[in-house]
């Protein structure tokens, strides 16, 4: 079952290019669907969409390579965030 996260994450790429075939390991760059300035577009888009920083030390290729690496990355990312 696709969490909330995964769910966003896919519609949002879902736009710029098909996902219903994407498992969520494969590689978005390998595959050619992200460039270096969409990866920057993903930055955006993860700390506009779930309120989180990406600090430069996230700046990591792993971090946004595949749906599941996104989610997963949203999800440590939300965890470390201080309750309001």
């Amino acid at each position: 079952m696709a969490t909330d996260a995964k769910a966003r994450i896919a519609h949002y790429l879902s736009g710029f290019f098909p996902v219903t075939d994407l498992k969520d390991d494969d590689d978005l760059f390998k595959l050619g669907f992200v460039s270096s300035m969409f990866a920057m577009q993903l930055v955006t888009f993860v700390e506009h969409e779930f309120g989180v920083t990406v600090e430069n030390e996230d700046l990591e290729l792993d971090n946004f390579r595949s749906i599941g690496a996104l989610e997963a990355f949203v999800g440590r990312k939300l965890a470390v965030v201080p309750a309001s």
